[in-house]
């Protein structure tokens, strides 16, 4: 590529960079999925719009699959274990029993009902298993659901990409038929946990690095942790392991650990998670053929239709019965499963291997795509408030931001009290820090102070506090401990983990 074509190149690319950014306003505005409008971006682009020429399968996938790994870093990051433990068991069940579940249903259908071969009948239900880690995180930032239905499809979403994929690759490389659906369930179930142990492992080994090596610079920092992510994928994959389970597992150790820089890191994320999701919805755009759709749609409504009303409310009912949820959390996790933009990458495997009717295939997967999401997402919020799922608003941890301090070896805090917080109205010596730790500084809109003892905290306010490196941790679940129970928060057995 000369100069010239690389200088077209970046014009391009800034001009649908800046096109996707202003089409999450308008998405905002009009309740429509962020990821359908990128969708359709790419279709505009494409051989139908503009006369872009982009029908490489090989190159979508492996593009598809970078993008997979920063989405699902962004997820590991920024879910909390605290909240995600009590979920994991349904969650679990969903990413893995629900899964088969749904492929099972809608390859009977594909075999049955379109009189499929076996072979693209089980890719039709296994790319349609799993829901959409992006579509998922995204709208769950606007829906105001509970804690318990938000971390059971998050960890669905995050959770069922690394079985389904495993499945998929198996089955369009021919490896079920070569070896038999007993080994192959054994391959699954190496590749998953082996790809878990990874991400465990290196995520540990990450989270010790990143607090004991202080930096040079601030903005390494975010670097560092998406760079371990990476490398956890990239370990899983060579190991012949599930690298997409690994990455996942790796960035949730990191999240959850003593994260330096933890507000900056996550604000990095997810803009580099923001540029994936573009990235990948665009470049499906492109790939996706518009003459193709015409005789694919029919099949995809009926498929589409049977997945939303039969095959997912079958998988989350039998997945979810053993953990006591109520019928109306149930219904709402049947509709709330958005598939989104993972089957359309899923459907790029089967096409890079050439499997007989893999087009037809991406055709019926990217029409479900936008028409079931178009269906399912804007009522989301209706549907929650409807069937008792929707939080009211409650009392949000402090945001906490850490530092290392290595000349005096102390960590420098930054807190600052969001809405509803219960440190707001509590004194900084009813904060009950830990000794020999310090609060030199109050920031309150533009006034700057020294607070002593009797200061009382208000919301919005911001603080820096010093902590000595034994007592950071024990500082900051005291910060989350008032800031939930107030200043008598240890007698009411809040301890901030």
């Amino acid at each position: 590529m000369d100069v010239a074509s690389l200088n077209v190149f970046l014009l391009a690319g800034a001009l649908v960079l800046v096109a996707a950014v202003l089409a999450v306003r308008v998405s905002v505005r009009f309740g429509l999925p962020t990821l359908v409008i990128y969708l359709l971006i790419g279709v505009a682009l494409g051989e139908a719009g503009l006369g872009v020429q982009f029908n490489d399968p090989h190159v979508a996938q492996s593009l598809a699959y970078a993008a997979l790994v920063v989405i699902l870093a962004e997820g590991g990051l920024t879910t909390r274990w605290r909240d995600l433990r009590p979920s994991l068991g349904a969650g679990l069940s969903l990413a893995t029993v629900g899964v088969g579940i749904s492929t099972a249903i809608i390859a009977a259908a594909g075999h049955f009902i379109f009189g499929l071969d076996w072979v693209l009948a089980l890719l039709l239900g296994a790319v349609f298993a799993p829901t959409d880690a992006a579509a998922v995180f995204s709208t769950l930032r606007r829906v105001p659901l509970t804690r318990r239905m938000s971390t059971i499809l998050e960890a669905e979403s995050g959770l069922n990409d690394a079985p389904t994929i495993v499945v998929v690759v198996l089955v369009s490389t021919g490896q079920v038929a070569d070896y038999g659906v007993p080994l192959a369930g054994l391959m699954v179930l190496y590749q998953l946990v082996a790809g878990a142990a990874i991400g465990l492992a290196l995520g540990w080994l990450g989270s010790i690095i990143l607090h004991r090596v202080a930096l040079p610079a601030p903005g390494l920092y975010p670097i560092m942790t998406m760079t371990i992510t990476i490398l956890a994928y990239a370990t899983g994959a060579i190991a012949q392991a599930s690298g997409f389970a690994a990455v996942y597992v790796a960035a949730l150790v990191l999240g959850n650990s003593r994260l330096e820089h933890r507000a900056a890191t996550r604000s990095f994320v997810e803009g580099m998670a923001l540029l994936a999701q573009i990235g990948l919805f665009v470049m499906l755009g492109l790939l996706a053929s518009p003459a193709r759709m015409p005789e694919a749609f029919v099949a995809a409504l009926v498929a589409g239709t049977a997945l939303t009303f039969v095959a997912r409310p079958i998988a989350v009912w039998v997945s979810t019965v053993a953990f006591r949820l109520r019928f109306t959390e149930q219904l709402f996790l049947s509709w709330a499963g958005l598939r989104g933009a993972i089957p359309v990458v899923l459907a790029t495997i089967p096409l890079a291997q050439g499997v007989d009717g893999a087009n037809w295939l991406f055709a019926v997967v990217f029409i479900v795509a936008v028409v079931f999401t178009l269906l399912q997402a804007p009522i989301l919020p209706w549907l929650a408030d409807r069937l008792g799922v929707s939080a009211s608003v409650d009392t949000h941890d402090a945001e906490l931001e850490s530092a290392p301090l290595e000349r005096i070896d102390a960590d420098l805090i930054q807190v600052r009290i969001p809405p509803h917080s219960r440190l707001h109205g509590v004194t900084v010596s009813e904060l009950r820090l830990p000794a020999e730790t310090t609060v030199p500084l109050l920031v309150r809109g533009e006034q700057i102070a020294v607070p002593d003892d009797l200061t009382p905290l208000r919301s919005g306010d911001e603080l820096l506090i010093v902590a000595p490196k034994g007592t950071r941790e024990a500082t900051e679940r005291r910060l989350r401990a008032v800031g939930r129970g107030g200043r008598l928060a240890g007698w009411f057995g809040e301890h901030g983990r």
